[in-house]
């Protein structure tokens, strides 16, 4: 979205572009992660404990904060990938691919619950849920590495690549301690593999709030004015102003 300005002197169809504020678009992604880090947070401390986040759905009391959470995270993520194609359409495809695929297994995560973590239980539902889910967890790492590569200062780039890399290890931790795993029984996976979920979810939304955050503070692209084209806008108003001066 742009604002213009007139310039005296200058007509009103040729008003100088300027840049618009991009408080917006920090401040509605932001805004979605927290939310969602609340939601979550409030699940856990006030909700009895369940071995992973989804299951404080299956819960008295617990649809609301769970589906919240899930919502507020999808929207971040959509909102994200807009300001990213109004900004930088080209370079940031990649990454925005990601995000909406992101926002999308959210959606299917917040439509289809999932299965008790303490039982054997295996349902349709409970499938679509889990892998859902896995794209979810895999796709925001990736999303984050493509900016810092693509779009962003030095600065933004080594936070995006450090923080990316921390889901990523967070999430490799997690699916190495998931009972499914091979790997569970050897180190004692189900004592503690719902702690290192907990840790993958706040990793990849404090992720996405930095994402923002670094896309905010860069203006978009836009393309500089000919000096040809400056002279002849500005030309019939420095036309009339030299009649007006001859005539007195």
């Amino acid at each position: 979205m742009t604002v213009h300005d007139t310039v005296p002197g200058r007509p009103a169809h040729v008003a100088r572009h300027v840049p618009a504020p991009v408080t917006g678009r920090v401040a509605v992604p932001v805004g979605g992660t927290l939310l969602a880090a609340g939601a979550f947070g409030y699940a856990q401390v006030a909700l009895p404990e369940q071995p992973l986040l989804s299951d404080y759905a299956l819960v008295p009391g617990g649809m609301l904060p769970v589906l919240t959470g899930l919502l507020a995270l999808a929207g971040a993520c959509l909102w994200l990938a807009y300001g990213l194609a109004v900004r930088e359409p080209a370079r940031t495809a990649a990454t925005r691919v990601l995000l909406v695929a992101a926002a999308a297994g959210l959606l299917l995560c917040a439509v289809f619950p999932t299965d008790p973590g303490i039982s054997q239980l295996s349902t349709v539902a409970g499938e679509i849920h889990r892998w859902a889910a896995a794209v979810v967890l895999t796709a925001l790492p990736l999303a984050g590495w493509t900016l810092a590569r693509r779009d962003t200062s030095p600065a933004w780039a080594t936070t995006l690549r450090a923080m990316s890399v921390t889901s990523a290890l967070a999430l490799a931790c997690f699916l190495l301690a998931h009972p499914a795993s091979v790997t569970s029984a050897p180190i004692d996976g189900v004592a503690f593999y719902g702690l290192f979920q907990r840790g993958v979810v706040l990793a990849e939304i404090a992720l996405v709030a930095v994402m923002a955050t670094a896309v905010g503070g860069r203006r978009a692209a836009t393309t500089p004015r000919s000096p040809r084209s400056h002279a002849s806008a500005a030309g019939p108003a420095e036309a009339g102003a030299r009649s007006r001066r001859l005539a007195a």
